[in-house]
């Protein structure tokens, strides 16, 4: 099989895919449009909108489809990764352990400001 073959088969895949796409996009186009119908007819039947309406409704609802992007192109990729920060908003159970490192820092602040008050009386 030389390169052109090759380049060849290439080319004929593409097609084919890019038509079965195709195919496929028309087939859920034209099932949404027999969706959309149904529910306008349904609502013409009810007097909630007249014929006119309901064909208007039908047109605007499949145009919609047509114009709407594909999830893979608005999905957007983030350009590093999103920073999770963990907060600690339980309240310190009383308990014989010693203090974590945390509450030993808070508990040396607490113990140098009435150090500080009691230096400021004196």
């Amino acid at each position: 099989m030389g390169l052109g073959d090759l380049v060849q088969k290439a080319v004929y895949l593409g097609i084919g895919v890019a038509s079965y796409a195709g195919e496929k996009a028309g087939e859920k186009l034209g099932e949404l449009r027999v969706q959309v119908q149904k529910l306008a007819d349904e609502m013409v039947d009810r007097g909630e909108m007249t014929a006119e309406e309901g064909r208007r409704f039908v047109d605007e609802m499949v145009s919609r489809a047509q114009q709407m992007p594909t999830v893979e192109s608005t999905a957007k990729k983030p350009t590093e990764p999103r920073k999770i920060e963990i907060l600690d908003d339980e309240e310190p159970t009383p308990t014989s352990a010693p203090p974590s490192g945390v509450d030993a820092m808070r508990q040396q602040v607490m113990d140098l400001q009435e150090e500080l008050r009691r230096l400021k009386r004196d």
